[in-house]
């Protein structure tokens, strides 16, 4: 019975792009979208990039090898079908009923959990938070798939945690697969940029609809190529996962034999680094949070003794979703400071194919060295979608952050406001707190029409976090609107292309400043089009990738 209304509330409406319930706030984004081609005097006024053509295919390549990847595989499903739809709640687990309190008296930790954990009983279902307010004393723990925790709106239904010890590399809400490794499939042939496909001696153990990591250890060798010899250390000599995908078809009958992948490769993997495949199984799918209110403040000053806390975790997870929650203050907050968050927001980490749609988070307090502060973090996972977002007053509003092994991400119409960073608890910002890539060669991702007045990085961060080094390598800043600044010293190439009159850009190769930015990191940045951004065709790369890929 659980199983049969979970597959109803899968059915979804066609596509992201169909979605009419985004973020519409006119005073943070910017979302008008409006086709004015079949007017004659309008059309004359809008021009494409030079690496976009209107015959672009993901092969096409312009001058001196640049070229723009397909982003069009982000999110939930790849974005080939729509978000889950709440069709109605007729079997839901209601908290309440579990004994969860919705007038934030009494610890409502036990109950939901319960609801949780008769739902992950029944093979899935959806968790239901009635309109209400609350209070969790303990931590919430989501480890089967197919559950969804429910709420009526962000500002009718309220979780509010009040944990703030021991919370150091914890989060309050945690969805959580177990993942499983198989045999390691070595590549016989390097595996080349924007293919499909990798060749193995012998694929027979693989058909399609398994799912893989491809991966290489971080040779010597590699390090050198890249020139991070002083700066990479921490994962030197081991193999790391770049690219998590599902195999779509296995060819026996070639010699050697060949898999297909559903996303292409975002970079070479290759023999001289051991390139591989490993099958995997066990992560977490179908799950996620809807309509919901979170805040996990507590004591003002606990919270400078804990790092990397989050509200919201998914860790190895995918095809899972967050859409319609946002932040805000708690009722546990003992001042008049506004804080929503003890440190950080939402984190994704080994994932892959994740939606967060129409969610704004503001207001961390904790926003010191450490890893805090960070309102939607990414870390080692591919193909994430987080559109029509909004970060106000964290550290850093969206970040990728830590290890090798993070690409496909596009942060589709997010906005990047009030960005701080506020060290030794002091009251107000010592220094802008940038949205940016933060450690170790993030490859191929897509900031696309995205409003900021604070500002983006993608930069040789050399020595910082532990050895970050080159942050960010073939990524792309479209159509990014607002005041704020972009900083692009990107390994190899890097591409601005649509900026706003107002923004400021950086990418000129003695700009680095005294932190050496941009040593190691020729060719400059391509740019195009600095403050026409308003009459860039198409006004989002990804939507229309999607719709070329999808033949609409």
């Amino acid at each position: 019975m659980k199983r049969l209304l979970l597959a109803a509330l899968l059915i979804g409406c066609p596509s992201t792009v169909d979605d009419d319930d985004a973020v519409d706030d006119d005073d943070l984004v910017d979302d008008d979208d409006d086709d004015d081609s079949g007017d004659d005097d309008s059309a004359a006024t809008t021009w494409r990039s030079a690496l976009y053509p209107t015959d672009w295919t993901p092969a096409f390549t312009g001058e001196q090898d640049r070229f723009l990847h397909d982003m069009s595989y982000a999110g939930y499903h790849r974005s080939e079908q729509g978000l889950p739809q709440i069709v109605d709640l007729l079997g839901a687990f209601d908290v309440t009923t579990f004994g969860a309190d919705p007038t934030g008296a009494a610890d409502s930790t036990p109950g939901i959990q319960a609801a949780i954990d008769a739902a992950e009983g029944a093979g899935g279902g959806v968790v239901h938070l009635p309109e209400g307010s609350y209070r969790a004393d303990g931590l919430l723990l989501v480890d089967a798939p197919g559950v969804l925790l429910v709420g009526d709106g962000p500002d009718r239904s309220r979780l509010w945690f009040t944990r703030d010890v021991g919370m150091t590399d914890t989060a309050h809400l945690t969805f959580r697969g177990a993942i499983t490794t198989g045999p390691e499939l070595l590549l016989v042939a390097d595996g080349a940029a924007r293919s499909h496909q990798v060749a193995v001696a012998d694929a027979s153990a693989l058909t399609p609809g398994d799912h893989v990591q491809v991966g290489w250890v971080i040779t010597d060798e590699f390090v050198a190529a890249h020139g991070m010899q002083d700066f990479w250390a921490v994962s030197n000599g081991q193999w790391r996962a770049f690219f998590r995908r599902e195999v779509v078809g296995v060819d026996l009958t070639s010699d050697p034999d060949v898999i297909t992948l559903d996303v292409p490769l975002r970079y070479p993997a290759l023999l001289r680094d051991g390139a591989s495949v490993r099958p995997v199984s066990g992560q977490l799918t179908e799950c996620g949070v809807q309509g919901l209110g979170l805040s996990t403040v507590g004591d003002w000053d606990a919270a400078w003794t804990v790092d990397r806390s989050h509200a919201l975790k998914f860790d190895r997870v995918r095809d899972c979703v967050v859409r319609d929650v946002a932040s805000f203050e708690s009722p546990n907050s003992s001042d008049d400071r506004g804080r929503h968050l003890l440190s950080g927001g939402i984190k994704v980490l080994d994932s892959e194919r994740i939606t967060i749609a129409d969610t704004v988070l503001q207001h961390a307090q904790n926003r010191g060295g450490g890893g805090n502060g960070y309102l939607f973090e990414v870390s080692r996972s591919n193909e994430v979608l987080i559109r029509d977002c909004v970060g106000r007053s964290g550290r850093h509003a969206f970040i990728q952050n830590w290890d090798f092994g993070t690409s496909g991400i596009v942060w589709l119409r997010t906005t990047s406001v009030d960005g701080r960073s506020l060290p030794w608890q002091a009251d107000d910002g010592t220094w802008v707190g940038f949205s940016e890539f933060h450690h170790s060669l993030a490859m191929a991702n897509l900031i696309d029409a995205s409003f900021t007045n604070d500002g983006w990085g993608a930069v040789n961060r050399r020595t910082f976090s532990s050895g970050a080094g080159h942050s960010a390598t073939q990524s792309v800043f479209w159509n990014t609107s607002g005041d704020g600044e972009i900083k692009s010293f990107q390994y190899g190439h890097g591409y601005i292309i649509g900026t706003d009159p107002l923004m400021t850009v950086r990418v000129g190769l003695d700009e680095g400043g005294i932190f050496a930015e941009a040593s190691g990191t020729a060719p400059e940045d391509w740019t195009e089009g600095l403050g026409a951004g308003a009459t860039l065709d198409p006004p989002s790369l990804f939507e229309d990738q999607l719709a070329r890929r999808l033949g609409r």
